[in-house]
């Protein structure tokens, strides 16, 4: 379904475009370490304060739990980190996801030959799942004619469907609200054959 829509949308307006969906932008190695610094922090806590309450000296079987405590519980949220995204999305900050997306965006924009389209007209559509970012790379044959705040209105909307909605509805709008921009600013079908893959599906990598 999103093929299609990339496929009507070269046709009418002679532009080459690769939609791409990707579940990270990184691997994040980051995000379990702190969390399991966060889990066993708080298992040490608990256990601290089981024993104040308890107004008991330890033994050394007691101490052989808190220790499993600490360390069960620093490890529960690390695997959390790998299971549910949302919480690995916590101990990361949002400065270091956007400039992950960017760096993808841009290897993968010249990895796909979007700087090598005839005319110039290249452009990589990303939305990236784990930080619910969508990206928009335009070669320089926009220039003059499409600036950078007409692109960062189409992720604005597509980045708030996103999270509102399912993927490829937000790729359908934004790919409809990019047809009507491209149509408005003299984009036309020039009978330029498709030069690309039009949709690529990274989700089940990184």
């Amino acid at each position: 379904m999103i093929a299609a829509h990339v496929a009507a949308l070269e046709a009418k307006t002679g532009t080459q475009v690769v939609a791409a969906v990707v579940g990270k932008a990184d691997s994040y190695p980051e995000a379990p370490w702190k969390a399991f610094a966060l889990g066993a922090g708080g298992g040490a806590l608990a256990t601290v304060i089981w024993q104040l309450i308890l107004a008991d000296w330890p033994t050394e079987i007691a101490q052989a739990g808190d220790v499993l405590v600490i360390l069960g519980s620093g490890a529960f949220f690390a695997l959390l980190t790998v299971l549910y995204l949302p919480f690995a999305r916590l101990f990361v900050d949002r400065e270091r996801r956007d400039v992950e997306v960017s760096q993808f965006a841009e290897s993968l924009f010249f990895r796909r030959g979007l700087d090598r389209t005839r005319g110039r007209v290249g452009i990589l559509l990303l939305v990236s799942l784990f930080e619910r970012k969508v990206l928009i790379l335009a070669d320089e044959g926009f220039d003059g004619r499409i600036g950078a705040e007409d692109w960062s209105v189409l992720t604005r909307r597509m980045t708030l469907l996103l999270r509102r909605g399912t993927t490829a509805s937000a790729l359908r709008a934004g790919l409809d609200a990019m047809v009507a921009l491209l149509l408005e600013r003299g984009y036309y079908a020039i009978g330029a054959d498709n030069e690309l893959q039009d949709v690529l599906d990274m989700t089940a990598g990184r």
